[in-house]
């Protein structure tokens, strides 16, 4: 089910807020605005309006059995890239490359950020919020941000809200029939090649260089340093190295 809206907030605000009191949603259940005007991305970045974009927030309700509910970042970022993809399967681009994932799950294309995710956990809910650029990209500071549209693309955003959900479900499926080792698997074939050279953010500490040594058995990454050691970053900004 999709409810879209003219405006709001922020769709994930509304969400965690409607779960907060007491209103079930069920699994699959889709809002989605037109403009968002108190949208925000992860660590806090705002992430609004943009009108004709994807901004879209859907929950996932975590049952006896699941994998770990932070393994969804995974699942949700391979959800949006799916989806994406079929964008350029079914249309002619311009671009020189592919859309690729980037740790945890922003997509990338030419560099440039495509795609955000942000994970809220309500109670036994975990709020999926996703933005995509369909025909403009906004302005982040220090950022490079591109859309669909810069690299001759175009797409109805319901139909790619729809799109978007049959994708989301089919992973979740994959998620919890299958687990996470093939979920990782896939990611990783997805994502920048092992060995990139990544400069990595961890919140509180100094910036980190290394180069992509892949995931470990629970998701997190694995930054390989210049002295050869090995270090694990469950959370904090990454950026691929020119």
């Amino acid at each position: 089910m999709i409810d879209y809206v003219a405006q709001t907030g922020s769709t994930n605000a509304d969400l965690v807020a409607r779960l907060s009191g007491g209103e079930y949603l069920p699994e699959g259940y889709w809002l989605v605005a037109d403009r968002q005007i108190a949208g925000k991305g992860r660590l806090g970045r705002s992430w609004s309006d943009g009108g004709g974009n994807f901004m879209g927030s859907s929950l996932i309700q975590r049952g006896p059995g699941d994998p770990p509910p932070a393994s969804l970042a995974l699942v949700a970022g391979l959800a949006v890239h799916e989806a994406i993809e079929g964008v350029f399967e079914s249309g002619d681009s311009v671009a020189c490359a592919r859309p690729i994932l980037k740790w945890p799950n922003d997509v990338l294309l030419d560099g440039g950020k495509l795609a955000g995710i942000l994970l809220e956990m309500v109670g036994n809910a975990v709020v999926v919020g996703i933005g995509v650029n369909i025909v403009a990209a906004p302005s982040l500071e220090g950022r490079k941000v591109v859309s669909l549209a810069d690299y001759g693309l175009s797409i109805c955003r319901d139909s790619f809200a729809e799109r978007l959900a049959d994708c989301l479900d089919a992973e979740i499926s994959r998620w919890r029939l299958g687990g996470l080792a093939p979920i990782m698997r896939r990611w990783q074939t997805a994502a920048h090649s092992e060995g990139t050279a990544l400069t990595v953010h961890p919140p509180g500490e100094a910036p980190l260089n290394g180069s992509f040594g892949g995931l470990t058995a629970d998701g997190n990454l694995l930054l390989r340093l210049a002295d050869g050691a090995q270090r694990v970053i469950h959370a904090g900004d990454v950026f691929l190295k020119d």
